[in-house]
């Protein structure tokens, strides 16, 4: 008996076979064979920002793939938090996590992620102080100048940050606080557009990363007054901590990080941080980052995964103890 095979449907099935095999020899290529997407939590422009720049540039070369920065600011860091949970975890889509979105916004808000659950830690870059700062032109040399001040212009202060929650609005408040003056919060889609309006002088102080403040230090716009930390930093030795000046408790420190959506697998984890290791092993790295007042802190997966977990529950303790209450 003869079987006679019809046209269309050979077609079919050879364009069937040929699908197959299109999809398995993609799959079957190593990661990663197509460019990924870096996502930034902030406006183009500020500390976080630039971090991720020189990072992205330095991981891509070693991946032979680009990191595509991709700015999502707002929320401080949840919108970008939330557009990550929803990757679908492939490798295709990271993003540079910081104080703000893993630890102080959701210690202090009620928000639509878990930052332990809802996310797979792959390294840690760095970290910088905050820093006090004030425009040259308000009649204010020190902290306690400033306190002075705000005591004298009740009501004629506002201060900017990168977001409600984010480590430059809760630095500030507790600020406010231990210094028993007001401030009215004016919150940003990032420190980016905050320092553009403290230039303008729409604002009176802010609390941002040394990092992100450090251009306009050296420009001569920005007055700093004090940082946090137990030490003062190297690249501005006459500017005294907050703890020297008496106010404790200023500990906290903007650091970043890379992370993926949860369920990352193993080996792609192992392969973005083999990367980034070598990128923060790059003297010129650690020259353009240093010179921006940001420390390069190489951890393991598991140290950095600790250490995430470790911060995001010191600032459930200062939510709870200070009674911040933030709204969404």
């Amino acid at each position: 008996m003869k079987i006679i095979a019809h046209q269309p449907v050979v077609q079919f099935f050879i364009a069937l076979a040929a699908t197959f095999y299109v999809a398995g020899s993609s799959l079957a290529q190593p990661y990663p064979n197509k460019p990924i997407k870096l996502i930034v939590p902030v406006a183009a422009g500020g500390g976080a920002d630039m971090i991720a720049r020189n990072v992205a540039e330095r991981i891509s070369r070693g991946l032979g793939q680009n990191l595509v920065v991709d700015n999502i600011s707002g929320g401080g860091g949840a919108i970008a938090s939330e557009t990550v949970q929803r990757a679908a975890p492939d490798g295709y889509t990271l993003m540079e996590g910081y104080v703000a979105t893993h630890a102080t916004s959701p210690a202090s808000r009620k928000l639509r992620y878990d930052p332990i659950k809802d996310f797979t830690p792959i390294g840690m870059i760095g970290g910088t102080p905050n820093v006090l700062i004030v425009p040259v032109g308000l009649p204010a040399n020190s902290v306690k100048e400033f306190v002075d001040y705000a005591k004298k212009n009740v009501g004629k202060i506002s201060y900017g940050s990168a977001g409600q929650g984010s480590l430059t609005h809760l630095a500030m408040e507790q600020f406010k606080d231990a210094a028993g003056i007001f401030a009215v919060h004016v919150p940003y889609r990032g420190i980016a557009p905050a320092i553009t309006d403290m230039l303008s002088g729409s604002t009176q102080a802010m609390m941002p990363s040394l990092a992100a403040a450090t251009p306009q230090i050296r420009a001569g716009k920005f007055r700093p007054l004090a940082v946090t930390g137990p030490k003062r930093h190297p690249n501005f030795p006459e500017v005294p901590t907050m703890a020297e000046l008496g106010y404790k408790g200023f500990d906290g420190m903007q650091w970043y990080g890379l992370f993926g959506p949860a369920k990352l697998p193993g080996d792609i984890v192992k392969r973005v941080h083999d990367e980034l290791q070598k990128a923060l092993a790059m003297p010129d790295l650690k020259q353009r980052l240093s010179a921006e007042a940001v420390e390069l802190m190489p951890m393991s997966t598991e140290q950095f995964a600790a250490f995430v977990a470790a911060d995001f529950a010191r600032y459930l303790r200062v939510v709870k103890e200070r009674k911040i209450e933030i709204e969404n």
